[in-house]
């Protein structure tokens, strides 16, 4: 099973260079776990509802954070 965190940050202003979140990630506002891909997108969802996500001043990103192992089924 996947984990999954759900993460509200904010727009970086465009700087002609292209965006690299490994070397410049976007500055973080919240960021919220979630054991399935359905709880991460109703997270997301609530998130999308927030004025400063509708006006494009922050984004909401879901990440899919590794997986776990799954065990046999005997």
């Amino acid at each position: 099973m996947t984990r999954f965190l759900v993460v509200l940050t904010d727009v970086r202003p465009p700087d002609g260079i292209r965006r690299d979140e490994r070397t410049s990630p976007e500055r973080r506002r919240q960021v919220v776990g979630a054991s399935s891909r359905e709880a991460a997108d109703r997270i997301a969802g609530a998130f999308m509802a927030l004025g400063m996500v509708r006006a494009g001043r922050q984004r909401v990103k879901v990440i899919a954070v590794g997986r776990r192992p799954r065990h046999p089924v005997f």
